[in-house]
């Protein structure tokens, strides 16, 4: 093999496809279609500023959040490279308000693809890691155009989910529901190669990451964890945890994937509107997934993310996920905390990051 004995994304599909006589290979070619969006996606990330895609862009999403260019540019690329084959009947976008339809010159296929051009856009601009996520769910009604109710199937129903990362080197992290897969991108070749089979998540880990800027919005059992994490080794955990915090949900399950970890996006109290931060469908759900693939928890930080049923194409959930025991930790926390306001001694009023008078 070309690729030094390894599997490439080609052959690996192939052998999947193998597993199912009754398959057609649409699915696998999509695949291949999205693969190839994130190829070019990740050429456009690598030059930067030399390309002049850095910056913004000058326009806002559904969600009230400032487009960059890389955004734009990352969903058209996704747009071109999968609206064409016939193996999709429509298309949901981070960045776009309603359903995509395809041009009527193109057939329309039996899945449905959900997802998030460019992850962590925030970061493209000080050249840290960013991302592209995505899930496939079967169509409603194959062969026509979906409504816009046929996307909110829960995260159960998905048949494929992945993520592309755009870091020192560029790679592709797919479940098709037989465990979590890593293809690393051979820039000579051009070809994704099978550098991380079977991927799993130990099930303890001493690393949590959450935005601490939050804390004062947390819930009351999440300021436990915490609390519990960072009072280290001489606390109730009895050992040291680490913190880290990237803001880029790729990178951010990348590290959980090769390393361990847990993550914490959770419900809070800075805008009672929303139940969470992270969107469902094309977010939560495929990082869900992927982890849950590799033997890790995800969760809304009271039950399984994966079997909430959606309700608004947009719609946005707390999200915890990673290694199996905190994940289940935190569920309990929520479980058996009361309401009541929780006495932080490291958050509150008088805690460690109190300002001194």
């Amino acid at each position: 093999m070309l690729s030094g004995g390894r599997s490439t994304l080609t052959q690996f599909l192939i052998e999947e496809r193998r597993r199912h006589p009754e398959a057609t290979g649409d699915l696998n070619a999509l695949i291949t279609d999205v693969s190839l969006a994130c190829k070019t996606i990740a050429r456009k990330v690598a030059y930067g500023a030399l390309d002049g895609v850095l910056g913004s862009a000058g326009t806002g999403n559904v969600q009230g959040e400032e487009q960059k260019t890389l955004d734009v540019l990352g969903n058209a690329l996704f747009l071109r490279a999968t609206e064409w084959g016939g193996h999709t009947a429509g298309m949901v976008s981070e960045e776009l308000e309603a359903p995509y339809t395809l041009p009527p010159e193109h057939p329309r296929g039996k899945y449905l693809l959900l997802f998030d051009p460019l992850d962590g856009s925030s970061n493209i601009d000080v050249n840290v890691a960013v991302g592209s996520i995505f899930s496939v769910l079967r169509a409603v009604a194959p062969g026509q155009d979906p409504q816009p109710q046929d996307f909110l199937q829960p995260g159960t129903q998905q048949v494929c989910a992945g993520y592309a990362i755009y870091g020192p080197s560029t790679m592709l992290v797919l479940t098709l529901g037989r465990g979590t897969h890593a293809f690393t991108l051979d820039p000579l070749l051009g070809e994704w190669v099978l550098s991380h089979p079977g991927l799993r998540i130990p099930e303890k880990t001493c690393e949590f990451a959450i935005n601490a800027s939050n804390s004062r919005f947390w819930e009351p059992a999440v300021k436990r964890y915490v609390d519990e994490c960072l009072a280290g080794r001489t606390g109730t955990r009895g050992a040291d945890f680490n913190m880290r915090w990237i803001a880029s949900l790729v990178a951010e399950t990348h590290r959980i994937l090769m390393r361990g970890g847990v993550f914490l996006y959770p419900r809070d109290s800075k805008d009672p509107s929303r139940a969470g931060r992270l969107r469902l469908l094309y977010e939560a759900n495929p990082i869900s997934f992927l982890i849950e693939q590799a033997g890790g928890g995800a969760s809304t930080g009271r039950s399984r993310l994966m079997e909430v049923q959606p309700d608004a194409l947009h719609q946005r959930i707390g999200f915890v996920f990673g290694s199996r025991h905190e994940v289940a930790r935190i569920e309990t926390y929520h479980r058996d905390e009361p309401a009541a306001a929780y006495d932080s001694p490291l958050f509150g009023k008088r805690g460690l990051f109190a300002a001194t008078v």
